[in-house]
């Protein structure tokens, strides 16, 4: 119950349609009852004489808005109309409060509409504004398939949840109180009888609700898992053609949608169990009052009118419906509670990288960055052990060193991606926990070994992070990054729409698309994680004059696979196993018998070789 009331709360800012809705929906009841309040003087009018309908009584003294004394009015006409000009106002009557119930009930369910359409949407974009600020370790662990059902399918579910809410709310159990309003009125007795045999048919349905949300949370993990197993397989299309591996990713997905249907078909069979349940009960109490009300009629003592009793039959048919959908909304609520627990688990993850209470935005970065016994872990494996080094504001620090080594880590703890489990990383002598994110980031450019491209323009690619930039910024940019060139032979240029993560693209060119974004954004500070290593040599060249340009004046964090491109660095680190096991520069370093003298003969490097310098 607490997870459907939250549900609501998404709501809250168009809380003014529940009162229109209520009174939409006591309209709605009014007419409906009306309809069916007519029937009692239409069934007398032609089954009695006329005498007989002139004198029905009526209580001495009835409440004027009772529907007693809408019998006593109705009555009092009639009796002073011809059989056929009484005939004329009961229809007439009748179209009336059928046009007006179905007015009322239209009203109803635009606003149902509209509560249902702007609560998912404000669900929606709560669910993936949360994605887009979790910290980078939530997706160490969680799958894009089923993060990507939750935002899809599971607000899916839920929509259709509401709707079936808001009916079982209002509109339907209204409805009931007024069929059993006209109930009471034909016989007490009677109705009494029913009450009696309600229970039993909401037993049945209420045991068949509960065994659906099982049912329903194993078949939404299953549908997380069809899609996780298919963004893989999108992902890594090219891959799987490569080593003619269709037949395992085939397998792997026909045996997770085995399942699936495995699931879904026990949850169909108890789901589509219960609108045919509910008729059947709902029969049966019929013919149970059919036989109680007949006898009342044919007794002796004549305790119940026959046209009254017609029309009790007619009502409690009528009867019947709102039960059936409040049994199928039951079911449907199953469902949407179990992926409004799913969402909800998503909107709760507690995000572990947020600003401290008193951060303070970074305004100037002055003089240099500092590492100070920074340790770090990915649950229980460790990655890096009491890490300590200085940057000094304009200077180039490399990164060498084997995979896992913790490189990447470093760069990562550097823009708050993660938090240290131990010592500092400071900005100006300023732990970066007491400076806010956006202010820490604004300051900083990345450029990754892979380019992260958007399926947009290259101009919106470019400009990424930084709307507000004219062309002529952009096509500035692109010219430092050597990709201006390339991006002026595409047939539309800048509006050159590149594909989804810049398929279009060569790997050379989206590299520098990625330089000219960061160079666009201006930055302070740089991170480059091995910006040139996955590139062909007439490419890495061009890169590397792309990237020579972008290190000028900034303070730079160089992540290499080629030692070639940092041997000018004013510091080279060697890490090993989450350590800094040597760290100087490549003069320094080529002097020892270590790491970093190894590596260089691994690829075949004079050590007397140098880059070309590097301006600061």
């Amino acid at each position: 119950m607490n997870t459907y009331f939250r549900l609501l709360q998404y709501a809250k800012p168009y809380k003014w349609l529940i009162p229109q809705y209520f009174v939409y929906t006591l309209l709605f009841v009014l007419f409906s009852v009306v309809n069916l309040a007519v029937l009692a003087p239409l069934l007398n009018l032609l089954f009695k004489p006329a005498a007989t309908a002139a004198t029905e009584t009526t209580p001495a003294e009835p409440n004027p808005w009772s529907l007693e004394q809408f019998y006593s009015y109705l009555n009092e006409f009639i009796a002073t109309q011809t059989k056929e000009d009484a005939l004329y106002v009961i229809c007439l009557i009748l179209i009336i409060s059928v046009v007006f119930a179905n007015l009322f009930n239209y009203l109803t369910l635009m606003l149902q509409a509209k509560a249902r359409i702007n609560a998912v949407t404000n669900l929606r974009n709560s669910v993936f504004n949360r994605i887009t600020e979790l910290d980078m370790g939530y997706f160490t662990d969680a799958r894009k398939g089923d993060l990507m059902t939750k935002v899809s399918t599971d607000v899916q579910n839920i929509e259709a949840t509401i709707v079936n809410s808001l009916t079982v709310l209002f509109k339907e159990p209204f409805l009931i109180v007024g069929y059993f309003f006209i109930l009471f009125f034909i016989s007490a007795e009677l109705t009494l009888y029913t009450l009696l045999l309600v229970p039993v048919s909401g037993s049945a349905i209420s045991y068949i609700a509960k065994r659906l949300k099982r049912r329903a949370q194993f078949t939404q993990e299953s549908i997380s898992r069809l899609t996780n197993i298919l963004e893989e397989t999108l992902s890594g299309i090219r891959v799987i053609k490569a080593f003619n591996a269709q037949w395992y990713t085939q397998k792997k997905f026909t045996s997770e949608a085995g399942v699936y249907a495995h699931q879904s078909m026990k949850m169909a069979k108890k789901s589509n169990l219960s609108a045919p349940l509910a008729q059947v009960l709902g029969t049966s109490m019929l013919c149970l009052i059919l036989l109680i009300g007949g006898n009342m009629v044919l007794s002796d003592t004549h305790q119940l009118d026959p046209s009254k009793f017609i029309l009790f039959l007619i009502t409690f048919g009528q009867l019947i419906v709102p039960a059936k959908n409040i049994a199928n909304a039951f079911t449907n609520i199953q469902k949407g509670l179990v992926s409004s627990e799913r969402v909800f688990q998503l909107i709760d993850t507690p995000i572990k990288v947020t600003d401290h209470a008193n951060a303070q935005d970074l305004i100037n970065y002055k003089s240099h960055i500092s590492f100070e016994g920074v340790h770090f872990a990915y649950e229980d494996r460790k990655v890096l052990n009491d890490i300590s080094f200085h940057i000094a504001k304009g200077s180039t620090v490399a990164m060498v060193g084997q995979s896992g080594g913790g490189k990447s880590t470093i760069a990562d703890l550097l823009a708050r991606f993660y938090d240290p489990a131990e010592g500092s990383i400071r900005v100006d002598g300023q732990d970066i926990k007491d400076i806010t994110i956006s202010s820490l980031r604004k300051k900083m450019g990345i450029v990754t070994q892979e380019s992260i491209l958007f399926n947009d323009t290259i101009r919106q690619n470019i400009s990424f992070g930084k709307a507000e930039a004219d062309l002529e910024e952009i096509i500035a940019a692109a010219k430092i990054a050597n990709a201006h060139q390339f991006i002026m032979q595409l047939e539309k240029g800048y509006d050159t729409i590149i594909g989804e993560r810049g398929s279009k693209l060569s790997g050379g060119q989206k590299q520098r698309m990625s330089i000219a974004r960061a160079l666009l954004k201006n930055p302070e500070i740089l991170i480059l994680d091995e910006a040139t290593s996955a590139l062909d040599s007439e490419s890495e060249k061009l890169v590397q004059d792309a990237i020579l340009n972008l290190t000028k004046n900034r303070t730079t964090l160089v992540i290499a696979h080629r030692l070639s491109t940092i041997q000018n660095a004013d510091l080279i680190l060697v890490l090993k196993a989450g350590k800094i096991i040597q760290s100087g520069t490549h003069l320094e370093l080529i002097k020892e018998a270590g790491v970093y003298k190894t590596l260089l003969e691994i690829q075949n490097l004079p050590h007397s070789q140098t880059a070309p310098s590097s301006p600061k």
